[in-house]
């Protein structure tokens, strides 16, 4: 064996280990070394080289589902149309949305997201300070607008959440309405029926430091530059090995 060869992988193996925060994989590390060194490597020597200089990859623990306060009698519920269908290969047809919070100072924000189904790509969202009828209002807003300008009509797309009491709202149902979208939801207390976003919302906590900032603004930009990262840097092996954008393209280029 080719001690200095070793060597050598090793130190591009480590260089991509340490800016992944000692959360990568193999997988990921493999993909990084084609991508940005042009490097074919066999998972089988990766894994190797990572017990041999202990690159122990971190495991991101499961995070508690987040529930929203129970519907009151005025809301309604809508049938689970989705299905799990997270394989689904067609863009701008299935979205899936959901809040989480996030702590800075002691005090939380709260970020709604709108997520496509098949590329995973973040195609709207809102930072704020509250969580109330206008963050979700407002992240619907700033779909439509989105779509609008990829020249794309909401009509008859979906939009999956779960039964918070924001979704269950006369408001959003009538926003949903407005854009003619069909909603479906959850069963109740089932976070894997939502597991896309679920998903997202816990590598993005596992990989910025949110915690840390100062004021909102602080986090906004944090926020920001993560979901940039995500959607256009951020290689995932279920999508064959793209982005969330690169992912996009190649289905519409596909199927469309």
């Amino acid at each position: 064996m080719d001690i200095q060869k070793d060597h050598d992988d090793y130190i591009l193996i480590k260089q991509i280990f340490d800016m992944s925060r000692k959360k990568a994989g193999w997988r990921t590390i493999q993909m990084k070394l084609l991508r940005n060194y042009g490097i074919s490597m066999n998972h089988k020597k990766i894994q190797r080289i990572k017990r041999k200089y202990a690159l122990v990859t971190r495991i991101r623990r499961a995070r508690p589902y987040m529930r929203m306060l129970k519907a009151t009698q005025e809301h309604r519920t809508a049938a689970n149309i989705l299905r799990r269908r997270f394989d689904h290969p067609t863009p701008y047809e299935f979205f899936c949305t959901d809040i989480t919070y996030l702590y800075f100072r002691g005090t939380p924000a709260y970020l709604s997201v709108i997520q496509d189904v098949a590329s995973g790509e973040v195609v709207s969202y809102m930072l704020s300070r509250h969580v109330d009828m206008s963050l979700v209002v407002n992240t619907l807003g700033n779909l439509k607008q989105e779509l609008s300008t990829r020249g794309v009509c909401s009509e008859n797309i979906l939009m999956h959440s779960d039964q918070g009491s924001t979704y269950t709202s006369p408001i959003f149902r009538s926003a949903l309405t407005d854009m003619k979208m069909i909603p479906s939801m959850s069963r109740k207390a089932n976070c894997w029926d939502n597991a896309s976003i679920e998903s997202f919302f816990g590598h993005m906590k596992d990989n910025i430091d949110y915690q840390k900032c100062r004021s909102f603004s602080e986090l906004q930009s944090l926020v920001d530059e993560y979901i940039e990262y995500y959607n256009t840097q951020r290689q995932q092996w279920g999508r064959k090995k793209m982005t969330p954008v690169e992912y996009r393209d190649h289905l519409l280029s596909v199927f469309v």
